[in-house]
């Protein structure tokens, strides 16, 4: 379990970030400069970051992968906050179709785990994906939001990104860079908000899920 706060379950199921965090291979690394430091006579810490914006676990906006198309500011914040559904795939590959046509799209959000571990600070370039045809069967059944612990919806050699753009069209917000390790499938509440970084094509996100909730059949 990623923590508990009161008597409530409290998931933590983003990535730390820091020096160490692996990133797209020619993305930029996360680096940290100190402006001001208590220890050096100032008043206050203060420090000054720099990294891409695809790190850890974050979402992608439209203007990722099409030119022109809306930044972070300007997705809808609702698809990012709600009930969702965990699962985890039992075999390697990709996401597929007959995976996604298992599950209940009254659970709105479907977070998938791909790997029980994948390392912070450990680039893979066989990383788990969401095929074409998964990507069609989530925006035609409905689903508002689909979340990988892996670093891309489409393959590491992708050149189309059909899978961003399939998802997109279809209206299923992304979440990338999961941590799911350690969270057992079920239903649950997700809060995964992209700050509000003007003209950004993506954001960091701090992923949290609280639960697990009763499923609705049995409620």
């Amino acid at each position: 379990m990623r923590g508990i706060s009161g008597a409530e379950n409290i998931w933590d199921i983003s990535r730390p970030i820091g020096e160490t965090t692996a990133v797209w291979p020619g993305d930029t690394r996360f680096s940290r400069e100190w402006v001001m430091r208590i220890d050096a006579g100032a008043s206050c810490n203060v420090s000054t970051i720099r990294t891409t914006v695809h790190i850890g676990a974050h979402t992608d906006a439209p203007s990722h992968f099409i030119d022109g198309a809306p930044s972070i500011e300007a997705v809808d914040l609702a698809k990012y906050i709600g009930p969702c559904r965990v699962v985890h795939l039992k075999e390697p590959g990709p996401l597929k179709a007959e995976h996604v046509a298992a599950f209940d799209p009254s659970d709105e959000r479907l977070l998938v785990r791909t790997r029980p571990h994948i390392p912070d600070d450990d680039w893979h370039h066989d990383f788990a994906h969401c095929g074409v045809d998964a990507a069609h069967e989530l925006a035609a059944r409905g689903w508002k939001l689909l979340g990988i612990d892996t670093p891309s919806m489409d393959f590491m050699e992708s050149k189309e990104l059909a899978a961003h753009k399939t998802l997109l069209a279809g209206g299923v917000a992304i979440l990338e860079g999961l941590d799911l390790e350690g969270v057992p499938e079920g239903r649950y509440e997700l809060i995964a908000l992209p700050l509000k970084i003007v003209g950004a094509d993506a954001s960091p996100v701090r992923a949290i899920l609280r639960g697990p909730l009763p499923d609705q059949s049995s409620s």
